[in-house]
């Protein structure tokens, strides 16, 4: 299975950190941060697109084309278009059939990353103090998803996606409203995706946003923590 992780971006809210470096590349732990997010992984997936942009170089120079178990391939995003166009550019190297799709952004924990790729289009979701800063989602009998709203001004409820999905090719039929700031959200396509296909709602039990500098220390404290508990493998519903 192919997994697409977003890693273009600036990072322009976890200055002065990013200024030289990117985002993805921070370290904690002793690795940077993408490293954390590729060990996360699924056992089947053995293939990663990573769509990269800013400072992309040293993206590359670390992971370069094999990593680990990983096969590497590499997609340029020039402009920041958002993370709908960022998938895009990975449609060829995709081809037909489900994939992962994820944000150099944050920590995931392996076992809901799993629980994520038995269905055939699915998100993961949590519920967050702060909605208004993500996806907002509804959801019908069976945790399938009736609508997600990115960031609304008034949210109607605090469930929210929180980045990793899986999709097929069906995704690209579907082109998101641009944005205010000029991006087009993967979060508003995967929004008319459930308008036309069953898209299944997983509640995701460990995750880590990390978008301030503060954000690294709390993460490194909650994979630690997480690393000590022996995890219990999900059942399969």
């Amino acid at each position: 299975m192919k997994a697409v992780i977003l890693a273009a971006g600036e990072g322009k809210r976890m200055r002065p950190l990013t200024e030289d470096t990117p985002k993805p590349m921070l370290p904690f732990l002793g690795k940077p941060l993408l490293e954390h997010l590729l060990d996360s992984l699924p056992e089947g997936v053995d293939e990663v697109i990573l769509v990269v942009g800013y400072r992309a170089e040293q993206i590359r120079k670390h992971f370069g084309d094999r990593f680990k178990r990983f096969r590497i391939h590499y997609v340029h995003q020039g402009k920041p278009e958002g993370t709908a166009r960022a998938l895009a550019l990975s449609k060829d190297l995709l081809g037909k059939g489900k994939f992962l799709s994820l944000y150099a952004d944050d920590l995931h924990g392996k076992e809901d990353l799993a629980a994520l790729t038995w269905h055939p289009l699915s998100v993961l979701v949590k519920e967050v103090e702060n909605p208004e800063r993500y996806g907002v989602v509804t959801l019908a009998q069976g945790n399938q998803v009736v609508s997600i709203t990115e960031k609304p001004s008034n949210p109607i409820g605090r469930l929210v996606v929180t980045g990793p999905a899986v999709l097929d090719e069906r995704i690209f039929e579907f082109e998101p409203p641009q944005h205010k700031s000029g991006e087009y959200y993967l979060a508003e396509a995967i929004g008319r995706l459930v308008e036309y296909h069953p898209v299944v709602a997983v509640e995701q039990e460990f995750w880590v946003p990390i978008g301030y500098p503060e954000d690294l220390e709390k993460a490194e404290k909650h994979l630690t923590e997480h690393k000590k508990k022996k995890p219990s493998k999900p059942k399969k519903k």
